[in-house]
């Protein structure tokens, strides 16, 4: 499904698969796996997410054992912070005990506030076997646009050498995001405690998007509402996207985001 739905993403797709695919081999892992996806709007880490979890969960998002939480939303107020600390880790507990493998997803990540991020890190530890509760098959997947310019300025300098995005490595791409995050900007990350004991498995990087990437998603959504399409069609929603930088205009401004919405006009 990674390989037919999710475009312009080696990187992502091969570390997902090898990181969740590793650990649900593995019969006692240390700690539970804890990715964090990074990348402008649109590139796919929703999408990833949301089929991670209905490849693990018969009712995917739906599933008892599966809890998203998304910043802005359920955690609004700084003042109330260490209210939600006390739901939030009551919410985890209650859901681990329930589940012998849970799946929590953070969206907006960079806007938690950094004493939330320390409040759930005894559950991303090592296991120590003390708890009444096994927490070590739980995932943790934290979504976030922190790092976007970092992976697109290493993408558009590649494309200005003229090497193929496919050339991008982990290695090279992971060490640049790292570093990014650790700059003590507004975000919760780089206070929290997650950098500093390297609790994160996995930093995955989601690059930008061109307008043949903007096509296949197009594409994507006219299959999904069984109707049919033509080339032209494709060029003309991909069209109506926005792309930068402004002398290159070789990215969409919102990835896919809004595709869908935007096959409307011509129905």
């Amino acid at each position: 499904d990674l390989n037919g739905q999710l475009h312009g993403q080696h990187l992502a797709k091969e570390v997902v698969i090898r990181a969740v695919q590793g650990f649900l081999q593995s019969p006692r892992p240390e700690k539970p796996l804890v990715l964090s996806f990074h990348g402008w709007s649109g590139t796919g880490k929703n999408f990833v997410a949301r089929m991670v979890a209905g490849h693990l969960y018969r009712d995917g998002l739906k599933s008892e054992c599966v809890r998203v939480f998304i910043s802005l939303f359920h955690f609004p107020h700084h003042k109330y912070v260490d209210s939600y600390k006390a739901q939030l880790k009551k919410q985890i507990s209650e859901t681990m005990q329930l589940c012998k493998q849970s799946l929590f997803i953070f969206d907006e990540a960079e806007k938690l506030h950094f004493g939330l991020l320390n409040a759930i890190k005894p559950f991303m530890t090592h296991y120590d076997n003390n708890g009444e509760v096994d927490y070590r098959r739980s995932i943790f997947l934290f979504l976030s646009n922190l790092g976007g310019n970092t992976i697109n300025e290493v993408a558009l300098d590649f494309w200005r050498a003229g090497r193929a995005r496919e050339e991008i490595s982990m290695e090279f791409l992971e060490q640049r995001l790292r570093l990014e995050l650790q700059e003590p900007a507004e975000s919760g990350y780089a206070r929290s405690h997650l950098l500093k004991e390297n609790l994160i498995d996995f930093f995955v990087p989601f690059l930008p998007l061109e307008y043949h990437h903007v096509k296949l998603c197009a594409r994507d959504a006219f299959l999904a509402r069984g109707l049919r399409y033509t080339e032209a069609a494709l060029d003309e929603v991909a069209r109506m996207m926005v792309f930068v930088p402004k002398e290159e205009k070789l990215f969409s401004a919102q990835g896919c985001k809004s595709v869908s919405q935007r096959i409307n006009y011509f129905l």
